[in-house]
């Protein structure tokens, strides 16, 4: 079961990237982006022995464009990150990217002749979100995947993926939450630094 969720993790991580496909067609901006992706993955060798460096500049290049990261991180850290200061959000942005790219990081060299195929693609209903959802495909069952869109300056932006019926931010927001209580702002980023630190990340818990 963790190894299928790390899988499913790995693809989550790669299939929000860079904002190529048309803004009005959400399903085109997944659908390209993961083939891209994955197709990078496949055929780099750095990441498939498990290299960080080259974990790191795949999320530079591919992930980070595409995702709204403050909107992520702020919904993550809830209603704390408005008495935040702007070096406090900066290092908050920062630990949290490192900790999602250290959760997925050493399953990445599990990605062999996996699929992606989109299943539908819903209105979230008051706005202008949407939620993609999807399949991996590979041997055993697929893995299902939503990701949840908005529109932000005119393009597509992910703003929260569910992996096997967890929605990622939600997630860690619960945790967060627990260490918000009990240090604060400044609490928080020293125990992301500290997770940082640690050889490996576990997976979020279903909250």
């Amino acid at each position: 079961m963790l190894k299928k969720f790390l899988t499913g993790l790995v693809m989550t991580g790669l299939l929000i990237t860079g904002a190529h496909a048309d803004p009005g067609a959400p399903d085109a901006f997944v659908r390209t982006i993961s083939n891209d992706v994955i197709d990078t993955a496949k055929t780099d060798k750095a990441i498939q022995s498990g290299d960080i460096n080259a974990v790191v500049a795949l999320v530079d290049k591919k992930v980070l464009p595409a995702v709204a990261f403050e909107v992520v991180t702020r919904s993550a850290v809830g209603p704390q990150w408005r008495n935040a200061t702007a070096d406090q959000r900066a290092k908050l942005q920062a630990e949290f990217k490192i900790l999602l790219v250290r959760v997925y990081a050493g399953a990445l060299t599990q990605l062999k002749d996996q699929t992606v195929a989109i299943t539908k693609t819903q209105p979230v209903p008051g706005g202008n979100q949407v939620v993609v959802q999807s399949e991996v495909r590979g041997k055993g069952e697929p893995i299902k995947l939503d990701y949840r869109l908005d529109q932000i300056q005119g393009a597509w932006k992910i703003i929260d993926v569910n992996v096997g019926g967890i929605w990622l931010v939600q997630s860690y927001r619960s945790q967060f939450a627990q260490e918000l209580n009990a240090g604060g702002i400044d609490g928080l980023i020293a125990k992301l630094v500290e997770r940082n630190k640690a050889p490996a990340q576990a997976a979020p818990k279903k909250a």
